[in-house]
């Protein structure tokens, strides 16, 4: 059953759930909400869980307890994780790529549209720009994060030009009309017919592994962040409404929490003050980590006397996201903060060095990484 959109804003008052153009999210309001539930429940049943998962940032689940069987026992599952090509990838996009490395590893499958169609629908552009920016951009740094992309389970398409998910969308949209739309994504009559259809492209994106040209019904996960949670929503309710003729299982999914923007807000990709893009020099990140706001208190008497706020630092989230991997090293830097031994400027001049070097082995792999994505399309 579809649910009302307006229902969203009233539980979360000032935090917009929007594919298009989401805000900041109250987390702990979201669970239990609209059948998402604690990722923490499930943990313990789940062996050699990422540390994403360990440490909280992927926060939130839809059946992902069916999922779990699988990945322990490495049977088939299949992993869907697009991306819309409508601007510069930053540090915060890392946290999917990362899952994707985890999922392969469990021997899932994984599909990865590049919604050209969405970016057309959605933000007017044009198919060539989305490509080359889908080839130069998104698949590039996919590789150079380490994401094998011509692993034999990995399939890689533009949704323009793939007729399978194109075809399976048209089908899809027969039972699905304006009304439906409307009460999931706050559509109105002057939206474009083209932005209407790109959300059943995408429910086409997650269904296609189901099909029987890729091997028939099977459990799929989808890892996204919560803004994109209308669609699953929509996809779940398409799935039962083709239950009968195609076998859809309906897909469960994870959330992960956003990465937050250097200066306290949202990262986005079209605002520099606030994301470490990619392809950013390692100066200019190493310069962008030393500007990002901290936990810190406001005079350094203050700070050595009650701590710093880990749980409200920029700098902080950093380490726990993408630059420690040891959790006995991390619970170090928290506790330190917290009792005043570690004030903000040692810890950004430490988190500062990480990333330097981790943008330095970046850069050492993009060149290489860009011959190779310009053969996947």
């Amino acid at each position: 059953m579809s649910i009302d959109f307006s229902s969203i804003l009233e539980v979360l008052g000032d935090f917009l759930i929007d594919p298009w153009a989401s805000s900041s999210v109250d987390y702990d309001k979201l669970v239990n909400k609209f059948g998402i539930k604690k990722f923490s429940s499930v943990l313990k049943d789940i062996e050699d869980p990422l540390p994403l998962m360990k440490r909280g940032v992927i926060f939130g689940h839809r059946d992902f307890e069916k999922i779990i069987p699988l990945v322990n026992k490495n049977k088939e599952f299949a992993v869907v994780s697009g991306m819309m090509p409508s601007g510069k990838m930053h540090i915060g996009h890392k946290m999917v790529v990362d899952q994707l490395k985890w999922y392969l590893k469990k021997g899932g499958n994984l599909s990865l549209p590049i919604a050209d169609m969405e970016s057309y629908g959605a933000r007017g552009i044009d198919f060539n720009q989305a490509k080359e920016m889908a080839v130069t951009e998104y698949l590039s740094n996919y590789i150079a994060l380490g994401l094998d992309l011509t692993d034999e389970n990995v399939l890689v398409y533009l949704q323009s030009e793939h007729n399978p998910v194109k075809n399976l969308a048209f089908e899809l949209s027969k039972k699905t009309n304006f009304n439906e739309l409307k009460a999931i994504y706050g559509f109105s009559p002057s939206t474009s017919i083209s932005h209407l259809y790109a959300p059943i492209v995408q429910v086409a994106d997650i269904l296609l592994p189901q099909i029987e040209e890729y091997g028939g019904p099977k459990h799929v996960v989808v890892p996204v962040g919560v803004d994109q949670d209308p669609h699953i929503r929509l996809t779940r309710d398409i799935s039962d409404k083709f239950k009968s003729k195609y076998g859809f299982i309906p897909p469960s999914s994870t959330y992960h929490r956003f990465l937050t923007g250097l200066t306290g807000g949202k990262m986005s990709s079209s605002d520099p003050k606030t994301a470490i893009y990619l392809n950013d020099s390692p100066k200019e990140a190493e310069k962008k980590v030393k500007s990002a706001k901290t936990g810190g208190r406001e005079s350094l008497e203050e700070q050595k006397k009650l701590g710093g706020c880990p749980d409200q630092c920029v700098v902080y989230e950093m380490l726990v996201y993408h630059l420690i991997d040891d959790d006995a090293e991390l619970k170090n830097v928290y506790e330190n903060c917290k009792n005043g031994t570690l004030l903000c400027g040692e810890c950004k001049t430490i988190t500062a060095e990480k990333m330097k070097k981790f943008f330095e082995k970046l850069a050492d792999k993009r060149e290489k990484s860009l011959e190779i994505a310009k053969t996947l399309l």
